[in-house]
């Protein structure tokens, strides 16, 4: 016999009333009143622990291991992060150095003798091994080579003699011109830049 009194291999008797009567409806995880969630007071008191004046540049994790050397639990550090995110504040609490966008430089030329461009190009020489370098000096608005040399070497001096003596076929002014060049090492050296202002 079972408890209560039913022969063995029978069913249990169904308790009165339609099925499912007296029992509560069914209710989602996630909408189920957790007994060990935080209540409204607690959460309010970790958003004040971060907004303090001390807190307000450190990490959650920081926060959470400054309050419990001093003693104070107020949650986990990934309650820390749960409730700074459901409060939209989980993005970087440390003030970010601002860096305006960088602006490439540009040169233009509204007149021939305002903007120069020079570069010096490697050519093969008749030989093996063997090369010459052809320096170019060119009017951007023009388009106009208004000075060019050929050498057995690169060479800053050279360089600097070529713009020397354009500027002055050309009767460049004082600070007239703009003389551009790429960060080739004959082409960076100080030796050419003076060269524009001496008469």
């Amino acid at each position: 016999m079972r408890r209560g009194g039913t022969p063995p291999g029978q069913p249990l008797p169904s308790p009165p009333g339609p099925p499912g009567a007296g029992l509560p409806a069914p209710v989602a995880a996630r909408d189920r009143a957790q007994p060990r969630a935080l209540s409204a007071a607690e959460c309010q008191a970790i958003l004040d622990a971060c907004h303090s004046e001390r807190f307000v540049d450190l990490s959650p994790t920081e926060v959470w291991a400054t309050l419990l050397d001093e003693g104070v639990y107020l949650g986990s550090i990934s309650t820390f992060y749960r409730v700074l995110g459901e409060a939209g504040q989980s993005r970087e609490r440390r003030r970010q150095a601002t860096h305006p966008a960088k602006v490439k430089p540009e040169l233009v030329a509204g007149a021939p003798n305002q903007v120069y461009s020079w570069d010096i190009t490697r050519l093969a020489g008749p030989a093996k091994w063997s090369y010459f370098y052809l320096y170019v000096i060119l009017d951007i608005f023009s388009r106009y080579v208004v000075g060019w040399m050929v050498a057995s070497r690169e060479s800053a001096a050279l360089a600097g003699v070529l713009v020397k003596q354009t500027c002055h076929k050309q009767r460049i002014g004082l600070d007239q011109l703009t003389l551009h060049a790429d960060r080739g090492s004959s082409m960076t050296p100080k030796p050419v830049a003076p060269q524009v202002s001496d008469p």
